[in-house]
């Protein structure tokens, strides 16, 4: 059974059969600023288990570091995976799946990097939708 996923504007979709590596959140300087967020939910995909389903021609890159690639939809800017082409997994961006992988992350990595105004989840307080009163 396979996973699909796609960008904000759905322009750019793809599949995965599997995640193959391990869920975590990276809060390197790299992902926090292409993704504008406190860090990213990323996990590998081998290349074999991953397909773009359409969108292949609308998706842009950016070499953030030397030999790594960022890939993202030119339409919307959806940050989708990132990739050395050398290496057999891609790694994906969780958040772009449109379904549930029924894996939850194990790790935070790049810690080293965070910056300050940065809270571990279990300090604050958790809504379902709006705080009270908004």
């Amino acid at each position: 059974m396979s996973l699909n996923g796609s960008c904000l504007c759905g322009a750019v979709q793809y599949e995965i059969d599997r995640i193959d590596m391990p869920i975590g959140h990276c809060h390197c300087k790299t992902c926090r600023k292409a993704h504008a967020a406190a860090y990213a939910t990323t996990a590998g995909v081998m290349r074999g288990h991953f397909r773009w389903k359409s969108g292949e021609e609308k998706l842009s890159s950016y070499e953030s570091s030397p030999g790594k690639l960022r890939r993202f939809c030119s339409i919307c800017g959806t940050h989708l995976l990132a990739e050395r082409p050398a290496q057999p997994h891609i790694i994906l961006r969780v958040p772009t799946l449109d379904d549930n992988p029924n894996l939850k992350p194990t790790m935070h990595i790049w810690t080293s990097h965070d910056v300050p105004w940065v809270a571990d989840e279990g300090e604050l307080p958790r809504y379902k939708e709006w705080p009270p009163g908004r």
